[in-house]
């Protein structure tokens, strides 16, 4: 991969120079969704699928990008001198964001550089791809310039700060976090409340993570994101104003009931339930994991499904229709939908010797009710972004 890389670079740019290479893996959450900015617990991996990104740098003020998965656009540049947000930058605005986040931290860039993107997440699958391609960035700056006081968590701070502050997205921490600290064989127990973490083994013997592909994404997803963390907000002042939290995160289930009266408005009661309810379900899901209870670990995944459908309507007829399907298979112990929602992929738990005929099975359904065709990935864990040297 290396070789194909620096060749595809030198295609597009020529020869010459230092070219450095760096990758950053997408990630999937196995429990915890939309907790994140709401003061609780995700248990995400980081995925052997990411981004590669070649780097060089010039001695002017441009910024050339290019991406062989969309090499239709060519090349798009801009200029240090002008890093605002642009509709015409397409995708450059998630490294345009990292750079623009770096000098409003002090860490400016002296010169500008040209830059080879490939990606193999597939897009809007959400598995992630924003966030990989804004760490490999970050990182690849870090290198390149000698930023070297910013450590990965740092990275994965910056790489949110750009999504919410330049790209408009208001996400989490959870899937920066998880691209830059990931763990091959190992699944990240994040509290997103002050970023205390513990690297859990994924032990499912005899089991395989198996990634479903809706390939739906409906394009509400950003507004409607924005909404949910809204409501979320709402809520939380309504609680504050009769408990002494400062997040959703810091209710159990009984103190919500006890206190879910003050919320004011249904809807945002229903965001709030979500919350604090899939907080404690990834609570005891990793709790299960660690004992080898893979059985309710598949429970816990199946109501955090339920909840993302019902109480915080992240969901779509046909992610549901894959996840209520997998839950009819004998083979699988838990399917729910993983990452923002409003499309994408569900993540299932499927037994060795049942994975073929649970994709042949699923995706002819699919198929015939539908008339879609879904995309598999048997999920191997990956380390967290790097450097790729020799």
């Amino acid at each position: 991969m290396k070789r194909e890389l620096s060749k595809n670079f030198e295609d597009i740019y020529g020869k010459g120079g230092e070219v450095r290479l760096f990758y950053a893996p997408g990630r999937v959450n196995l429990i915890g969704e939309h907790t994140d900015y709401n003061g609780g617990h995700v248990f995400p991996c980081g995925l052997n699928m990411g981004t590669y990104l070649a780097v060089r740098k010039r001695e002017d003020d441009l910024l050339c990008f290019y991406s062989k998965n969309k090499e239709e656009l060519g090349i798009i540049t801009s200029s240090l001198k002008d890093l605002s947000y642009s509709e015409g930058a397409d995708w450059t605005n998630y490294p345009k964001g990292v750079i623009w986040t770096l000098k409003e931290r002090g860490y400016a860039l002296p010169c500008g550089l040209e830059v080879f993107v490939y990606g193999n997440i597939p897009n809007g699958s959400g598995l992630s791809s924003s966030a990989s391609l804004e760490v490999v960035t970050g990182l690849a700056l870090r290198e390149l310039y000698g930023f070297h006081e910013l450590s990965m968590v740092d990275l994965a701070l910056i790489g949110q700060y750009s999504e919410n502050h330049y790209n408009g997205c208001n996400c989490g921490i959870m899937d920066q976090f998880a691209v830059a600290m990931a763990k091959k064989d190992f699944a990240l127990f994040l509290n997103t409340n002050n970023l205390s973490y513990q690297q859990v083994p994924v032990n499912l013997p005899g089991f395989q993570i198996v990634i479903t592909n809706s390939k739906v994404k409906h394009a509400l997803v950003d507004s409607a994101y924005n909404e949910r963390r809204a409501q979320c907000e709402e809520a939380l002042k309504d609680l504050q104003s009769v408990a002494a939290i400062d997040s959703l995160g810091d209710l159990d289930e009984d103190s919500f009931e006890r206190y879910q009266e003050a919320i004011k408005n249904p809807v945002c009661a229903k965001r709030a339930r979500h919350a604090v309810y899939e907080n404690q379900r990834a609570v005891k899901a990793v709790q299960a994991l660690t004992e080898g209870n893979l059985v309710a670990f598949g429970k816990l995944m199946n109501e955090s499904h339920r909840s993302l459908r019902d109480d915080y309507q992240v969901s779509c007829p046909e992610v549901d229709f894959l996840a209520e399907q997998a839950w009819e298979n004998p083979a699988v112990l838990g399917s729910r939908i993983t990452g923002g929602g409003f499309g994408g992929c569900t993540v299932s738990i499927v037994k060795e010797e049942g994975v073929k005929e649970f994709v042949w099975e699923i995706g002819r359904k699919y198929q015939e009710k539908l008339g879609l065709q879904a995309e598999f990935y048997i999920a191997k864990t990956d380390g967290g972004a790097r450097e790729l040297t020799e």
